[in-house]
């Protein structure tokens, strides 16, 4: 028997006990509904039968869901009643800065795609793996287009080498091999998202797990071969059924990741700089020239990278530079902190 068999149709869409017991005993007769698809005027979810219409009251603003969300529903009106907590959340701030932009939500793996070309930027890929920290899920490096380079162990080594324990699929997204080494993570119940920038493979590998034939197949582009840029072909970001029981979101490729609010990230991703840190002498040390830095201490005998400390001091700038402060007597004023 599969373990597709032993889920109830809701958990087959990623329901579980963590949204279960958010449902407050008066609510029992909604319906609970997963959102599929966010676009600028509308929102499209599903339930334990299919497609079905989510009604959004007047004024309300699509851009505060996120594909991948737990909403409660009336069942015969379909109006939106409440969106329950998330239990992950991918999230970015865009370049403009005007607040997050939703990526994805209740995403149990993050399968952060590079190909093996001049796409592939370990600086860039730190960075995803931060936010999947940040956000909660387990991230796996997927390097696509490995059957286009004989130095494919190559780029295989240097993300392996980005975090412990960290899963890196070699694979080409055309082929049905791709499904089989990504199927761990593709099990009934079990939601992942995939990011990266455009151009990588990242539509290719969805309409692979879900079939080439699947009627909610995405578009897909070629790329400039000198730079290894690709053009959109996914411009919103949507839910699609695996046919072992899996679910994977799509996202519109991130041509400029930047760090912000995502300090508890940075900490999970740089754990040995920031645990020498809390050893240093002094409790504002800037981790450059002072007496006593444990952190300089490590980078001179040798048991800590200096490059890896510059990118962690780096990466804390921009995220206190790029992350809004609550100020003001009431803590209802928000500002930009000031620039280091």
């Amino acid at each position: 028997m599969s373990s597709l068999t032993l889920l109830s149709p809701l958990e087959r869409l990623g329901w579980s006990g963590f949204f279960r017991d958010q449902v407050e005993p008066g609510e029992a007769e909604f319906a609970p509904r997963r959102i599929a698809s966010v676009h600028r005027s509308r929102i499209e979810a599903i339930d334990a039968i299919g497609s079905v219409e989510l009604e959004l009251p007047p004024n309300s603003n699509t851009a505060d869901f996120a594909v991948g969300d737990w909403v409660l529903a009336d069942p015969i009106s379909g109006m939106f009643i409440r969106r329950l907590d998330r239990k992950t959340v991918f999230q970015r701030r865009p370049e403009n800065g005007r607040g997050q932009q939703l990526v994805a939500a209740n995403v149990d793996t993050l399968f952060i795609v590079t190909s093996c070309n001049a796409d592939f930027n370990p600086a860039r890929l730190e960075r995803y793996l931060i936010m999947a920290n940040q956000a909660g899920s387990n991230p796996v490096i997927v390097l696509t287009k490995a059957d286009t380079t004989e130095d494919a162990g190559t780029f295989r080594a240097q993300a392996e080498a980005l975090q412990p324990d960290l899963p890196v699929i070699l694979l080409n997204g055309r082929s049905e091999e791709a499904r089989q080494l990504l199927a761990p993570w593709c099990s009934a119940g079990q939601t992942s998202a995939l990011v990266g920038s455009s151009g990588v493979g990242k539509s290719t590998l969805v309409n692979t797990l879900v079939g080439h034939g699947a009627e909610t197949g995405q578009k897909t582009g070629a790329i400039r071969e000198y730079d290894a840029q690709g053009r959109h072909t996914t411009t919103a970001r949507s839910l699609h059924a695996i046919p072992d029981g899996g679910w994977v979101i799509d996202t519109p490729g991130i041509r400029t990741l930047y760090i912000s609010d995502i300090a508890d990230g940075i900490d999970t991703f740089f754990a040995d700089v920031t645990e020498l840190a809390s050893q240093c002498r002094f409790r504002d040390c800037s981790h450059v020239h002072e007496p006593g830095c444990a952190v300089q201490g490590a980078v001179t005998n040798g048991t800590l990278a200096a490059d890896r400390v510059e990118r962690w001091r780096t990466l804390l700038a921009e995220n206190r530079e790029r992350s809004p402060m609550v100020s003001g007597p009431y803590g209802n004023k928000i500002s930009k902190k000031k620039r280091y």
